[in-house]
């Protein structure tokens, strides 16, 4: 990304950020995972996607903040622990199936979704610390959206008597944004995800491993042999639209999304 066209928090210098803030004070949190995408996407697949779409909503104001990739439940809606595709991923993995166990974390599936969503809730606080109004988590692994949410309606709880003014939060997902625009909106590893990163990061993907004969953990209608970059480009514009909409309902009625019962 070009120095005059950079949105990306960590690369920009203090004045750079500043000026961007005071233009537009919303920081872009993608969330992702590090999670089997078949054998065609590269396991940074979910992150990928949810950093290109903070970039380019950022593009139109605001910052990204950096990817988050760590964290996450480790044995909780992950493809590596779903009983119908554990073993499969390991033996192509190259590793024991007993590796994705509960047992060989030193925290249950409970309290790493505990951890996760504390995490989110301070980088929200840290977002606010920079002077930030909004954060904006960007779900690429689709489960992390009730996480996203959850540390929203969690930091607003603790933040809502406080004297100070606080940062409103929101948590959005493609699939989420798209439903009923595409059907069906999002997908696994298929047609919808490959697509995605053909536009965005076309050297991680090898669309002569999508073959029907070698795909593997793929949950979709679409084809991930039938992907495109011109697909992928429609579906990312088309939920970038729908969170600036978002976005700027927040600015025109910021009361809403920091009352009780606000908008997430």
């Amino acid at each position: 990304m070009g120095t005059n066209g950079e949105v990306r928090f960590h690369y920009l210098r203090p004045d750079q950020w500043r000026a961007r803030r005071e233009a537009c004070p919303v920081a872009y949190i993608p969330l992702g995972t590090l999670e089997w995408h078949g054998l065609h996407n590269p396991m940074g697949a979910d992150g990928l996607q949810a950093e290109e779409i903070a970039l380019r909503c950022a593009a139109s104001g605001g910052v990204a903040f950096p990817t988050v990739y760590y964290g996450e439940s480790r044995v909780n809606s992950l493809l590596e622990t779903d009983p119908k595709y554990r073993e499969g991923i390991a033996q192509r993995l190259g590793i024991d199936s007993a590796l994705f166990g509960e047992d060989r974390f030193p925290y249950s599936g409970m309290e790493q979704i505990s951890h996760y969503q504390q995490h989110l809730i301070h980088i929200m606080a840290e977002a606010a610390s920079y002077g930030f109004e909004l954060a904006v988590f960007v779900a690429g692994h689709y489960p992390l959206i009730e996480h996203a949410r959850s540390a929203v309606l969690l930091y607003n709880q603790w933040a809502y008597d406080k004297k100070w003014k606080r940062i409103a939060g929101m948590a959005v997902a493609d699939f989420q944004l798209l439903r009923g625009k595409y059907d069906p909106a999002g997908d696994h590893a298929g047609g919808w995800e490959t697509s995605h990163l053909l536009a965005s990061a076309p050297d991680t993907v090898d669309l002569s491993l999508a073959t029907p004969e070698s795909v593997y953990g793929v949950m979709s209608v679409r084809r991930p042999d039938e992907s495109t970059a011109e697909f992928g480009e429609e579906i990312y514009e088309a939920a970038v639209e729908e969170i600036r909409k978002r976005v700027e309902d927040w600015k025109q009625n910021p009361e809403r999304y920091l009352c009780h019962g606000m908008r997430i």
